[in-house]
């Protein structure tokens, strides 16, 4: 007989071990997406493929967002297994569409950058694990902030402002370290979905992570000229 949803919340993993999983299956996406971006950058006939071809790179956007989506609004449904492959799926296609970074700046400014986004980070997501507030109004703000920068991003490609270009940059980046704390909170309470919980943490933390490092490159990385 199929457990009902209320005897399958019974069974818990620790939060230690719950964070200790979403650590590191989000570490192994990170790994996976810059082997690939460094993979996808050393190949001439890769790059042509991408950038030549504006029908495909757009189909590997809507592919992450559909799997993004996939992943996030099935995980009840779907097996470990699955939420396992779909995360690093992503995480693959990812390192595909962001390796034009290694076109616009230095190596140097990318590595320095991703210390610095690493740091940020690894600061805010201890403090959402270890504080006693409670951080779900950060959440709803941090939301509300969000769909700003969208819009102003939006607009921005259309009026080419350097003004919108830098606010929208560094209000992003207060968004995304907002999340952070307030993702690894609530990921504290995915102890009843065993691996599959670790595995959708770990997207929430990777998307954190890789929007706040994008964000970060715009300000502190250096244009290869």
């Amino acid at each position: 007989m199929e457990r009902s949803q209320a005897q399958y919340r019974t069974i818990t993993v620790p939060q230690s071990g719950v964070m200790r999983g979403v650590y590191g299956w989000m570490a192994g996406g990170l790994a996976l997406t810059a082997f690939v971006s460094v993979l996808t950058v050393s190949s001439p006939a890769i790059l042509q493929a991408i950038l030549g071809n504006r029908l495909l790179f757009y189909a590997l956007i809507f592919g992450e967002l559909g799997l993004v989506v996939a992943l996030s609004g099935a995980i009840s449904r779907i097996s470990a297994a699955t939420a396992s492959v779909l995360f690093l799926l992503y995480a693959a296609l990812n390192g595909i569409t962001i390796s034009t970074i290694f076109l616009a700046y230095t190596a140097e400014s990318i590595a320095s950058t991703f210390l610095v986004t690493a740091g940020m980070f690894g600061a805010m997501s201890c403090y959402g694990y270890l504080t006693k507030s409670d951080l779900t109004s950060w959440g709803s703000f941090c939301f509300m902030g969000l769909v700003g920068v969208l819009i102003a991003s939006l607009v921005n490609i259309f009026l080419h402002s350097s003004m919108i270009y830098w606010i929208s940059s560094f209000c992003g980046i207060i968004v995304f370290t907002g999340l952070t704390a307030y993702d690894t909170q609530k990921i504290k309470q995915y102890g009843a979905y065993g691996t599959k919980g670790a595995v959708l943490g770990a997207l929430s933390l990777y998307l954190d992570f890789i929007n706040m490092f994008l964000l970060m490159l715009r300000l502190l990385g250096n244009n290869r000229r």
